[in-house]
């Protein structure tokens, strides 16, 4: 294989407010843990293990502004990115690494309260569950041998 490929998908909740940093020339960084999980169940023991694996989300300028406004603890968010690693030198002069997701793409999945529309969950009605136009049975329906006439709620 000749290339090589950097992505990476998470879903995860958020571990902390969403952290900004402005610079010079109005451009900012924008930085947030996420928590993903993995369950299991033990097979020796019986008993249900969680695995918690943190992630360091960078975002920068214009989606680092839209996060820190409509993120917060706890909501769960998907982001897609690529990895890399930092390298600096601590105060006690030793180096330091640090592996973050550089954010390219992102989705909230997290309902805000005031944010719901109580008709959004209601499935639009298909042809087979629309009213049978009147005077026809089921049977004669023209339309219900198309590939609308699926019972798929899509």
């Amino acid at each position: 294989m000749s290339g090589t490929l950097n992505k990476v998908m998470l879903i995860g909740h958020l571990g902390d407010e969403v952290k900004l940093h402005y610079f010079d020339g109005g451009n900012c960084i924008g930085r947030f843990p996420i928590a993903t999980n993995e369950s299991y169940t033990n097979r020796q023991t019986g008993e249900k293990v969680t695995n918690t694996e943190w992630h360091n989300i960078v975002v920068r300028n214009k989606a680092a502004e839209i996060c820190e406004k409509y993120l917060s603890k706890g909501d769960l968010i998907y982001v897609e990115g690529r990895i890399k690693t930092r390298q600096w030198q601590g105060e006690d002069g030793a180096t330091r690494y640090s592996t973050e997701i550089q954010a390219s793409d992102f989705t909230f999945l997290s309902n805000k309260q005031g944010d719901v529309n109580p008709s959004a969950g209601a499935a639009k009605p298909t042809q087979a569950s629309a009213p049978m136009a009147e005077g026809r049975s089921e049977g004669e329906n023209p339309q219900a041998a198309g590939p609308e006439a699926d019972d798929l709620p899509f």
